[in-house]
């Protein structure tokens, strides 16, 4: 029972940094607008694709992920 109790904690502590980092992304002003985030507006449609944003926030999650293994 003690993993059990430890995985429960680490899946509540990895809940509380989404909320935080949900809370706090608007007040992230590049968050969304870098380099290589595609934008495309036209008179009745409009794309976003953040690609870079996403390769940023995914390297960010493998890399704390790999931290909590070890």
């Amino acid at each position: 029972m003690p993993s059990l109790g430890r995985s429960l904690i680490m899946i509540g502590l990895l809940l509380v940094a989404v909320g935080v980092v949900v809370s706090l992304a608007p007040r992230i002003p590049w968050l969304g607008k870098l380099p290589g985030d595609i934008f495309i507006r036209r008179e009745q449609f409009s794309l976003y694709m953040p690609l870079t944003t996403s390769l940023l926030v995914s390297l960010a999650l493998s890399l704390l992920f790999w931290l909590l293994r070890r």
